[in-house]
């Protein structure tokens, strides 16, 4: 705006006179209007003493009148300076604020735009948090429907499994014949059992490829109070005989003796969960860890009751 000030007044002021040539400019046109007066003869009369006195008033009337018109130039050209520069500052400053009335028109419109594209942003991002809030609904109600239906599927997996019974570290042989095997260890831990008494008996593929223990043996029973009346024949025997339970020479299988254990046939989940729950009571001093009928329990001691471990986080809960 200064700058637009400086450009007008200056333009201006190219047009304008001093107060010294305006007075010359003055006396050039009043001679020009006497020009066509007649001139005075060159012969003069010599001048009086009252004739001189009257020149010297003359000419110091003429002065007077001189800077008194001076005087008033000045005023003049100062008033029409200062009209003027009003007049152009006036207009400046209009312009300015015309520049500025667009600009602002400018920058309404454009607040007009971002806000009405943040309304429409915010109903969208709205919109899609209900619908983030609806999927993580169903989402958790799919995870418990999951959940639930895996459980029944593990249930029903370990109930197909009700009649079996899992022998570990029985040695193998070529010619081994497994049913006669488990009349043998009937016999042992006096348990009456005949061959219609077994329906199937085979080993099953190691977990672990690199152990050195032979292959499982899985054997199932005609029913599952066969095989309950069996674990529990076994359990007694065991008692009873706490030096010499059930072993590799008892069986027949040479001299030394190695262990031989029997269990209930578990589903791979509730094995992992059986040997988390092991470890688990090892390290809080829990004594006893059980299998009845595919259920894991877990007691204290004998001052406590028994608790079901469903899963894991069961034994976080313990502590």
């Amino acid at each position: 705006m200064i700058s637009r000030v400086y450009f007008l007044y200056f333009k201006r002021k190219s047009n304008w006179k001093c107060p010294d040539c305006s007075i010359e400019m003055l006396s050039a046109q009043r001679q020009t209007k006497n020009d066509d007066t007649p001139f005075k003869s060159s012969t003069t009369t010599a001048a009086s003493p009252t004739d001189e006195i009257c020149n010297v008033n003359t000419n110091a009337r003429e002065s007077g009148n001189t800077y008194n018109d001076s005087e008033n130039l000045r005023l003049t050209m100062r008033t029409i300076m200062q009209e003027e520069l009003h007049v152009i500052v006036r207009e400046a400053i209009r312009e300015e604020f015309s520049s500025l009335r667009k600009e602002m028109r400018s920058f309404e419109d454009s607040i007009s735009y971002m806000n009405a594209k943040f309304e429409d942003m915010k109903t969208k991002v709205e919109a899609y948090m209900q619908d983030t809030k609806q999927l993580c609904t169903e989402s958790e109600l799919l995870q418990r429907k999951f959940k639930d239906l895996e459980s029944r599927l593990l249930v029903m997996e370990q109930d197909s499994r009700q009649k079996n019974i899992e022998i570990h570290c029985l040695p193998e042989h070529k010619q081994e014949n497994l049913i006669n095997a488990m009349m043998q260890i009937g016999k042992v831990i006096g348990f009456t059992l005949s061959e219609t008494d077994v329906l199937s008996c085979n080993r099953v593929q190691k977990q672990n490829k690199t152990s050195n223990l032979p292959k499982t043996v899985v054997c199932k029973l005609v029913n599952k109070l066969k095989r309950d009346n069996l674990l529990a024949a076994l359990y007694k025997y065991n008692r009873s005989h706490p030096n010499e339970k059930l072993n590799t020479k008892l069986l027949g299988y040479g001299d030394k003796e190695s262990p031989v254990y029997i269990s209930e046939h578990l589903t791979q989940a509730n094995k992992s969960l059986h040997a988390i729950t092991r470890i688990w009571a090892k390290e809080h001093k829990f004594k006893y860890v059980w299998v009845r009928n595919g259920k894991i329990f877990l007691r204290k001691d004998d001052e406590h009751p028994a608790k079901l471990v469903l899963h894991q986080d069961f034994l976080k809960s313990l502590v």
